[in-house]
């Protein structure tokens, strides 16, 4: 909406009002900047669920248009390791799955919009999860 009204009003003091001069251009440029920032922060919204057996993550978009939403769910079990990167303000978290014939699959998630509380709970509970496995797996 903000991309809308942004070149409405450039529009409208373009060809009516001529009041701001060179200064409307920022009326179309900041507004793109917001939404070029959106689109290179990653997804805003990030689920997790770790309640009964499976581990359930969605991570979306605030503006759905941008980019496909990514919504993952599977068995405890099946996780064997998760990584987070931290790239200056970008956060990323991989998520290591085995799946069919002793393959594995890596999930990604962005999770730049989390707190660092935020983050050390879901390290906490991908923790304790992937260390319920090992033992299973060596007993």
């Amino acid at each position: 909406m903000v991309v809308i009204f942004g070149i409405t009003g450039f529009f409208l003091e373009r060809y009516k009002f001529h009041i701001l001069g060179w200064e409307s251009y920022l009326l179309i440029i900041v507004p793109v900047c917001i939404l070029f920032f959106f689109y290179a922060a990653g997804r805003q919204i990030f689920e997790y669920d770790s309640d009964g057996e499976a581990l359930n993550f969605r991570n979306r978009n605030i503006l759905p248009f941008i980019d496909k939403s990514v919504s993952d769910e599977f068995p405890k079990y099946k996780l064997l390791k998760y990584e987070v990167v931290s790239f200056f303000i970008v956060k990323r978290l991989y998520i290591t799955i085995s799946s069919k014939k002793n393959h594995s699959s890596i999930l990604k998630y962005d999770i730049s919009f989390l707190t660092k509380k935020e983050i050390n709970d879901l390290k906490f509970s991908l923790n304790k999860v992937v260390k319920g496995n090992k033992e299973k797996r060596q007993e």
